[in-house]
């Protein structure tokens, strides 16, 4: 019940319910307030006392109580101590001022603190919850059931059609297919699998059926694993804690020993009372949270999201910032990139005319690929007969009576043509480059070849080329192999790369990286970033493009997927702790003049409380220059 009564009084409309009051304490007489016809018989600063002092005296038992070490200690016992002295000699203007400030000052931090945790239940809803078993009795002759994921155990033989999620991990026993991998990866390409190669639990069929064997099941599969490594790094990173409380430890005993010391040496309870008003850190808890909001302000009107003062503070302290490269460095969908002809009667518009034609009736990612590319050249697709694909290698078909063969090198090899040393030099220029390639034959000679690849955004050298100015060094990491990760980061201007990183390595790179010393940020858009996302001291998520998972997992969000705002980003998070830490010094100088006037019975405690309180004011107003303030 107290609980309940304390979280109702702590409320923002309560307290502003108490600000009124108190502003009524100070305007009218404290012995009643005269109304027409009838008189209000008590000091309005009573209900601002209540409103906002008894949240504050019980969180300061509750520590007392509760806490261990020298976190009993903290800001809410000197200003509860201060509100207690003030009503103690009937100064109640006083106490529920220095209450009042207190809880506007809490109320700030909520409101730059409170974080959406709504991305674990959405990286959980993604697990597969059927699959579809074949039973292994041999009189059922190969009946597939559909049965819940849990009920699914090691060796049990699974079938996955097309567009289905692969239920647990496993090997491929049977088919060849295409499987988006990016959920786990990132990596924008479906990956081509055959019989003897791995497949991931929550990873996407795209093409062919398959029937694999488990081996990893239920909180041994790759999902699960994601799942338990976003909820340890939750785990992991502590909340933030207001720097008056960090202090308390000294500052309760010393404000006490000063306004002992004071009482006993002039014989005045009054001066000893101011002492412990003034000496209350409400403009030392205001420095942080004003200065975030305010900065919160100003990058919201630029479209970054910073969902709390924590991230934005751990921001201005990052000096190593690692990239995802799908989606993040990179627009993460693919086009064709270079039409390449070996035959000297073929034009490229002729050989993108044949390719595109042929691979009109494929549902393979990369095809599909090629024919919007074909349309958006203008270019009239011819009929196609005679339609044959082989699940992850390649397609045959008719197109104008020329019988033409497309794919990869081990799908031209398997249909009995050769590959020429320059069409070879070719296939490994562009390998170099990170670049899916489809040969075209008609079985009497190579035509040419295709390639497609994902695009790098144009902003991506001019921002990495700010962040080096700014001495912060640039990683890639990336579940894409070294060469394409290599090629993206030379264009991109980073000089580090680590490349075929699963999730839990990633994970592992950012750990290896905090161990050398250094303070992370790590950026990226995918549902495989959410570990590394939470793992790095500040994650920064693409909001547009990004999968929810990743935008609930990290500490800001890029609303326009605009990577050049990654160094304004760090610019308005250095200037605010900069901001913060002259707060901070003016306010504790504030209250050295203060205490000082206290002691010397220059002030008693209302006006000592209007000073600092003035002091609580500077500081906000300090903080508010954050908001208009130009950092491009």
């Amino acid at each position: 019940m107290i609980k309940r009564m304390n979280d109702f009084l702590a409320g923002l409309p309560m307290t502003v319910v108490g600000g009124v009051f108190l502003i009524m304490s100070f305007v009218f007489p404290r012995t009643g307030i005269v109304l027409p016809g009838n008189v209000l018989p008590f000091d309005p600063a009573w209900v601002t006392v209540i409103i906002c002092g008894i949240p504050l005296l019980y969180l300061a038992v509750w520590r007392v109580i509760y806490n261990k070490g020298i976190s009993k200690i903290s800001s809410a016992l000197l200003i509860s101590i201060a509100m207690i002295a003030a009503i103690a000699i009937g100064d109640l203007f006083a106490a529920g001022e220095v209450a009042f400030i207190m809880e506007i000052g809490a109320i700030l931090e909520d409101m730059t603190t409170n974080r959406a945790k709504k991305g674990l239940k959405k990286l959980i809803s993604l697990a597969p919850t059927q699959g579809r078993r074949i039973a292994d009795d041999k009189s059922m002759n190969g009946l597939e059931e559909m049965i819940p994921a849990e009920q699914i155990r090691q060796n049990d033989v699974l079938r996955v059609l097309p567009g289905e999620t692969i239920p647990v991990d496993g090997i491929i026993i049977q088919g060849e297919t295409s499987i988006d991998q990016s959920i786990m990866t990132g990596e924008s390409l479906p990956v081509d699998k055959g019989i003897g190669e791995e497949v991931f639990c929550g990873t996407i069929n795209r093409f062919g059926s398959i029937d694999m064997r488990a081996t990893k099941v239920g909180e041994d599969s790759s999902l699960q694993k994601l799942i338990r490594m976003v909820q340890d790094a939750e785990n992991r990173q502590a909340p933030m804690q207001r720097i008056a409380d960090r202090c308390a430890s000294w500052l309760v005993p010393v404000a006490m020993m000063i306004a002992i010391i004071t009482g006993l040496a002039t014989q005045d309870i009054v001066r000893a009372v101011t002492v412990l008003v003034v000496f209350c850190p409400c403009a030392l808890v205001l420095a942080t949270p004003t200065a975030i909001m305010a900065a919160i302000g100003q990058a919201t009107k630029h479209g970054v999201i910073i969902k709390s003062g924590e991230a934005l503070e751990k921001m201005g302290k990052v000096n190593t910032i690692a990239f995802d490269k799908t989606g993040t460095l990179t627009y993460g969908r693919l086009e064709v990139s270079d039409i390449i002809s070996f035959h000297k009667n073929i034009s490229e518009s002729e050989l993108l005319s044949l390719t595109a034609s042929a691979e009109a009736k494929s549902e393979h990612p990369l095809g599909k690929a090629i024919v919007a590319h074909a349309r958006e050249k203008g270019i009239v697709l011819k009929d196609s007969d005679s339609f044959q694909m082989q699940s992850g290698k390649g397609i045959c078909a008719e197109v104008s009576g020329r019988r033409l063969y497309l794919g990869n090198e081990k799908y031209i090899l398997q249909c009995g043509m050769t590959i020429p040393k320059n069409v070879e030099n070719e296939l490994e220029k562009l390998r170099v480059q990170g670049k899916a390639s489809i040969i075209v034959d008609d079985g009497n000679s190579c035509l040419g070849m295709l390639a497609l690849s994902d695009v790098l955004k144009p902003e991506a050298a001019t921002m990495a080329a700010k962040l080096s100015e700014m001495n912060t060094d640039t990683v890639l990491l990336t579940g894409d192999s070294q060469k394409t990760a290599s090629y993206f980061a030379t264009k991109a201007g980073i000089t580090k790369v680590r490349a075929d990183l699963l999730p839990e390595e990633k994970v592992q790179s950012i750990s290896e990286i905090q161990g050398q010393g250094n303070s992370v940020c790590m950026i990226g858009d995918g549902v495989n970033d959410a570990p590394a996302l939470k793992t790095a001291d500040v994650g920064v998520a693409m909001g547009s493009m990004g999968s929810d998972i990743a935008v609930e997992a990290a500490d800001i969000a890029l609303m326009g997927d605009d990577i050049s705002k990654i160094p304004y980003l760090k610019r308005l998070s250095n200037a605010t702790v900069a901001t913060i830490k002259l707060s901070i010094t003016l306010s504790m100088c504030i209250n050295f003049i203060a205490v000082t006037c206290s002691v010397l019975g220059v002030l008693n405690p209302t006006t000592g409380a209007l000073v600092h309180n003035a002091g609580s004011c500077f500081v906000v107003l300090i903080a508010a220059l954050l908001y208009d303030r130009k950092f491009e």
